[in-house]
């Protein structure tokens, strides 16, 4: 089944030409001009992936971010005339799945929908001796611990993710920039370190005392085998 895109975009031409674009590609997608519209659309069609222009007439698209959140777990990829790095590194910490920069080729935007539906649809293995206490939700991008809901930003999400695949596996701070961060211009070491403190904190708020993410001197982070 063709999959269902939403462009929440304020500019009708731009919205034609996305829409066209992807209904040339095989997807089926809908345009809404303000937040408003788009939340109605969202309370009444499922969709298989969210294109979010952050200026709206009604609305901050960080804002709306949020309340999209409460209604689906479908990607979301922001699409925006500003190009400021601080805006590209908000965005993504916030959960989005990607950040287009206006002016765009439509070519490249098609290429960033099917990467971001791979990554949505895409199965992960969980080691069995962790079944029973971690849980991935790859269509929702959720992970339950210990049967509660983690709300995790999309970085950390991606690093918990490869921990729980390989339980007991020791992975290096650069393994985690390449296998979780797709933009160079937001790569640092020191953000592994600050998104494992904050999943620390959630798990903790879960099980207290636990802890069983492991830091590996001079090595780096792994998790602990059941």
């Amino acid at each position: 089944m063709p999959s269902r895109i939403l462009i929440i975009e304020e500019e009708p031409a731009l919205a034609e030409a996305v829409a066209f674009r992807l209904g040339s590609d095989g997807f089926l997608p809908e345009i809404r001009a303000t937040g408003a519209d788009a939340l109605l659309a969202l309370r009444n069609v499922t969709f298989d992936l969210i294109l979010l222009d952050i200026g709206l007439p009604d609305a901050n698209g960080f804002d709306l971010f949020h309340a999209i959140r409460t209604l689906c777990a479908a990607p979301i990829l922001f699409v925006t005339g500003r190009s400021q790095a601080i805006d590209r590194v908000a965005g993504l910490e916030l959960g989005a799945d990607d950040y287009i920069v206006k002016p765009f080729c439509l070519r490249e935007l098609v290429a960033r929908v099917r990467a971001a539906l791979r990554r949505a649809h895409a199965v992960a293995p969980v080691a069995h001796d962790r079944a029973r206490v971690f849980r991935v939700d790859e269509e929702r991008r959720q992970i339950r611990y210990h049967g509660q809901a983690l709300a995790l930003t999309r970085f950390e999400y991606g690093i918990m993710r490869l921990l729980i695949r390989r339980p007991g596996r020791i992975f290096s701070r650069e393994e985690l920039l390449d296998q979780v961060w797709e933009h160079p211009e937001e790569r640092c070491d020191r953000a592994i370190d600050a998104h494992v403190k904050a999943l620390r904190a959630k798990l903790d708020a879960v099980k207290p005392g636990l802890s069983p993410i492991r830091t590996h001197r001079g090595e780096g982070y792994a998790l602990e085998e059941a």
